[in-house]
């Protein structure tokens, strides 16, 4: 791709919002006030606004290989921290995809180099599910298993958390596990039993 393209869609693009809405940049720079915590891939196929059809504003979004929330993460943290407590989102949403790179690459035995810590996060939840998936005889299928087994694990990583614990105490902030098909498109609810996990999770990791 040429770079100065980049510039140019820039101003294509700046043009067409300001045919629609004159105010429209002017009314964008007042702030925001999202209702969704997105939290995602950083493969460059998977969009995050384009994807949920939503524009700028309405979602405040984090994006990292796999899709992970590893505790240890400020990065990760932080954006939870100040989407929960200072935006007041309403709905935590970890998205995965099939065919992520992330997690197929933890599934091979192999030295990534600096991507080993990150990617034994992910071998850990195979680790955890390992007859579950040990038992799918098609690697297509386990591989895209994995993908919905590590969504659900996030979203527990998500809900120990004390900001989102306190969130979901005093307004009933609700934490959501997607996957996306890229194959169809489509986005893939995995009905996250958030309020079975929450009963769960409170049992050890409650934070007052």
């Amino acid at each position: 791709m040429d770079i100065q393209q980049i510039f140019k869609n820039n101003q294509n693009w700046v043009q067409e919002k300001l045919s629609i809405d004159s105010n429209y940049f002017s009314n964008l720079s007042k702030g925001q006030s999202p209702d969704i915590l997105y939290i995602g891939c950083s493969d460059s196929r998977v969009t995050a606004e384009e994807l949920m059809g939503v524009s700028p504003g309405e979602a405040f979004v984090h994006r990292n290989i796999a899709n992970m929330v590893p505790n240890t993460d400020l990065s990760a943290m932080s954006v939870i921290e100040y989407a929960v407590l200072h935006l007041k989102v309403n709905h935590v949403v970890i998205c995965g995809h099939y065919y992520c790179g992330g997690v197929k690459a933890a599934m091979q035995s192999q030295d990534l180099g600096i991507l080993n810590p990150w990617l034994r996060n992910i071998r850990d939840v195979y680790r955890t599910h390992r007859k579950e998936l040990n038992d799918i005889q098609d690697e297509d299928q386990r591989y895209k298993r994995l993908v919905e087994l590590n969504v659900q694990e996030q979203c527990i990583n998500v809900i120990k958390t004390a900001a989102v614990q306190r969130a979901y105490r005093e307004r009933g902030l609700k934490v959501h596990g997607w996957v996306f098909d890229i194959n169809s498109g489509k986005l893939i609810d995995l009905k996250v039993e958030f309020n079975k996990i929450m009963e769960n999770v409170m049992e050890i990791y409650h934070l007052d």
